[in-house]
């Protein structure tokens, strides 16, 4: 690992991985994000983008970033994923930004309702499943979609999802099937856009501390947990994500598609935990169960 032209740490590659790609990054809200782990790789490999935020207060939190990815104010863009005309909007600003068309992009977009990712999954509201649905999920189709006239051959479309959409995870609720739904969503996204040579995959990155993240209850016991029952015994960072997403995007991954790909340091792959090992997640236990005592 090494630092790249001042963007961040990430892959080194002598001509620039990404020299000469274009394309459109959704959903950075700020240096904690994921987005940005993946804004700073693929800036350091030579790519060129246009970076989308809700809009709003983020403004403050994003426009200082793109100064620091050598970008200009001109390449920011707002973007309500549940309004199918901003989503155009965007798509088309940004090839027309590009001279008509764009190589990739990267929908790291999700929201639910704070208040029901805690407790249990069937106290989900009607109108907070489909508003989940609608942005989690459902905006990644609306985005391909509209970008499907501007997307260059070999190009490609990646999602961000987590392991709550094959496992059940406490406090993720809704955000468990709408990740679900979002990773058929690739698949089938995948078999359309094949004949035209674009790919489409998700990654499921491990817990990270994010602003979405915040939302979940108990979200540092989620941390803890990956901590200590990861193969790797830890979490990852937005930088380990943003490097997975830049091989995605890359032609290195040109016979990738239709995939889930895990940045999790290994904790999707665990099953039962070693016994000899369990002191530490009595702990975490106990820990959990003392404070719930205590509210």
């Amino acid at each position: 690992m090494s630092e790249m032209n001042g963007f961040g740490p990430g892959i080194t590659h002598p001509n620039g991985l990404m020299t000469g790609k274009r394309g459109l990054v959704m959903g950075l809200a700020n240096d904690k994000s994921i987005a940005w782990g993946i804004c700073q790789a693929l800036r350091a490999q030579g790519a060129e983008f246009a970076v989308s935020y809700q809009g709003g207060p983020l403004e403050k939190r994003v426009k200082p970033l793109m100064a620091q990815l050598k970008l200009s104010d001109s390449h920011l863009l707002t973007c309500d994923a549940t309004d199918p005309d901003s989503v155009q909007a965007t798509i088309k600003a940004t090839a027309e930004m590009f001279g008509g068309s764009f190589d990739f992009i990267v929908h790291a977009i999700g929201f639910s309702d704070k208040d029901e990712l805690k407790g249990k999954y069937l106290n989900t509201s009607k109108e907070n499943f489909l508003f989940t649905m609608d942005v989690s999920c459902w905006s990644f189709t609306e985005v391909a979609k509209a970008a499907e006239p501007y997307m260059n051959r070999g190009g490609s479309m990646i999602t961000l999802t987590y392991l709550g959409s094959v496992m059940v995870i406490p406090n993720y609720n809704v955000m468990g099937v709408a990740k679900a739904a979002l990773e058929a969503s690739v698949r089938y996204l995948a078999h359309d856009f094949g004949p035209a040579g674009v790919r489409v995959n998700g990654l499921s990155a491990g817990a990270i501390r994010t602003l979405a993240a915040s939302g979940i209850g108990d979200f540092k016991n989620m941390l803890k947990w990956g901590e200590l029952t990861s193969p790797m015994r830890q979490n990852v960072s937005i930088n380990d994500v943003g490097n997975a997403a830049l091989y995605l995007l890359s032609d290195w991954a040109a016979g990738v598609t239709g995939q889930i790909h895990y940045v999790d340091a290994g904790a999707n792959t665990q099953g039962m935990f070693p016994l000899d090992e369990i002191e530490p997640i009595a702990d975490l236990a106990a820990d959990m169960a003392s404070r719930k005592k205590a509210t």
